[in-house]
C-alpha cells in the first residue's frame, strides 16, 4: 500500500502542498538566521511528496525547539495547515479518500510544530 498510496498522494494533492513547504524554506533561507528553518521546511516538503510508510516520532529539544516553533507558528505554519487542512476535507468526501485524508491531517498537525520531530 505504501507505494501506491505515495504515487496517488502525489498526484491528487501532495505536490502542491510540498510546493508550499519548499517556497516557505525558500523565503526561511534568504537570511542567515532561517536557515535552520528552511532546511527543515525541506525535509517536511520530501515527508509532503510520500508520507506513506514514515511515522513521525516526538524528540524533546527543549526550549530551542519550543522557540523555534513558536517563531514557525508566527511567520508560516498556519497558512501551511490551513491547505493541508483544506486537503483533508476535499480528500475525505469518499470512503477511498479517507486514507490519503488521515496523512493530509497529520501533515497539518506537523504543519503547526515541526520542530522536535523526526521522520522515520
Amino acid at each position: 500500500m505504501g507505494c501506491l498510496g505515495n504515487i496517488l498522494w502525489f498526484i491528487f494533492g501532495g505536490f502542491v502542498n510540498a510546493i508550499g513547504w519548499f517556497l516557505i524554506g525558500l523565503l526561511w533561507c534568504i537570511t542567515i538566521i532561517g536557515i535552520p528553518v528552511g532546511l527543515q521546511c525541506f525535509k517536511m516538503a520530501k515527508l509532503q511528496l510520500a508520507p506513506f510508510g514514515k511515522e513521525i516520532v516526538t524528540v524533546d529539544n527543549g526550549l530551542g525547539s519550543l522557540l523555534l516553533n513558536i517563531l514557525w507558528l508566527i511567520f508560516g505554519g498556519i497558512p501551511l495547515a490551513i491547505a493541508n487542512l483544506m486537503s483533508t476535507l476535499i480528500l475525505a468526501i469518499t470512503i477511498i479518500g479517507i486514507p490519503f485524508a488521515l496523512q493530509s491531517l497529520k501533515m497539518a498537525q506537523l504543519s503547526l510544530m515541526p520542530f522536535g520531530k523526526e521522520v522515520r
